[in-house]
């Protein structure tokens, strides 16, 4: 795939599966710019990633409009462009339905869909001026999930917040076609993250996500990331308003299969 010399941005990259799509983003050439809340393992992420290229890490809340503003001025500043913006910063809240808090309904929404939205809106504004200018137009990838099919009841933020994340992926892939920028999602099942390993580490709990996973295993970070380098270079190049699902199987299976245990087990 023809990455090398492009540019990009990937938010909440300081770990999990925004640090595996940097990290081969970095592998095939590109200039990554990472962006995270988290200042101390943003800047440990770009320690350990600049080895395989040039890496720069800027502190930004994805749901404010100002650090938006700083995060794609540095971007443009430190590396030249912006080719690929990958939405990837997200958060989670579980409640129960008639305990959930307006305030954590609103953060939620706020990083999750606001986010893509502002984060998507300033990094196309640019795009399309660029492509005005003569440029090559970009490609923008948002970060869905499984949940915006299915409804979780104690994530119910979340879920809403990647259903509307589908939606926009959408709406702004038919907004930007005419200049050329495809928008698509990507939307992982249970992938082996921080936010997982807990989970996995309950052998029940292993159970209940294998007996709904007809491939049987827990997905890597570095599978999702292997689908926005495809996504992100011309062997995509009439694909747009698309979100790809990799979740095992999951989405298709209306009963539960047997989970096959390991020897070990």
């Amino acid at each position: 795939m023809a990455l090398d010399g492009k540019t990009a941005i990937v938010t909440g990259a300081a770990g999990g599966i925004g640090y595996a799509i940097a990290e081969r983003f970095l592998r095939e050439g590109v200039r990554v710019m990472i962006a995270d809340v988290n200042a101390e393992k943003g800047a440990q992420a770009v320690k350990d990633l600049e080895k395989l290229g040039e890496a720069r890490f800027v502190k930004a809340d994805v749901g404010k409009s100002l650090d938006v503003h700083n995060l794609v001025a540095s971007a443009i500043d430190a590396l030249g462009d912006i080719d690929i913006l990958v939405n990837n910063a997200g958060i989670v809240h579980g409640a129960d339905f008639l305990e959930l808090k307006e305030e954590d309904f609103d953060r939620v929404l706020r990083v999750n869909l606001k986010g893509p939205f502002l984060v998507g809106q300033a990094v196309a504004r640019y795009m399309v001026e660029k492509v005005r200018g003569g440029g090559s137009p970009g490609t923008i990838i948002n970060m869905s999930s499984v949940n915006a099919v299915f409804a979780i009841a104690s994530q119910l933020p979340y879920s809403v917040s990647k259903g509307g994340v589908n939606q926009l992926t959408k709406a702004m892939a038919l907004a930007l076609a005419p200049h050329g920028i495809r928008v698509n999602a990507i939307g992982p099942g249970s992938i082996m993250t921080d936010m997982l390993a807990s989970v996995n580490a309950d052998p029940a709990a292993r159970d209940r996500i294998l007996s709904r996973t007809p491939l049987g295993r827990i997905g890597d970070p570095q599978e999702i990331a292997s689908i926005a380098a495809f996504l992100a270079s011309d062997d995509a190049s009439y694909i747009t308003g698309q979100t790809i699902y990799a979740d095992g199987g999951r989405l298709p299976l209306n009963y539960t299969v047997e989970v096959r245990r390991e020897e070990e087990d």
